[in-house]
């Protein structure tokens, strides 16, 4: 089992930047991939970034690059986001995963945190 926590998100105008970060607890953190999804009021969950066990490789949805940074720090058990110039079009509740490998699908990963929510006004 592994629990996730995300904090960080809030209120920013666009042109603005957050970072978000997901704390995990129990089974060894460096054995998941992790991954960030996002859903908007009326959406389907959509795939953001993801990152591999060791940090190595990475993986964006195209709308993020070059504006989202994915990373971990296997020692604190953490995941981040780091989210530059925002749009309002990301406004959304921000999910970090963990699953044995990384995938855009949703349905690859195991262990979901409660969201953490961002919204960037125009």
């Amino acid at each position: 089992q592994v629990q996730l926590v995300e904090s960080g998100g809030g209120l920013v105008q666009a042109g603005g930047s957050l970072r978000l970060s997901c704390a995990a607890s129990g089974r060894a953190f460096s054995t998941y991939a992790m991954g960030w999804f996002r859903q908007a009021p009326g959406k389907e969950r959509e795939f953001v970034a993801s990152i591999s066990r060791s940090g190595g490789i990475t993986y964006y949805q195209d709308s993020v690059k070059g504006r989202f940074t994915i990373s971990r720090d296997n020692a604190k058990n953490t995941v981040y986001l780091q989210m530059n110039s925002l749009k309002p079009e990301d406004t959304a509740a921000y999910y970090c995963a963990a699953g044995s490998y990384s995938s855009t699908q949703p349905s690859a990963y195991d262990y979901w945190g409660q969201g953490t929510q961002v919204t960037v006004s125009s």
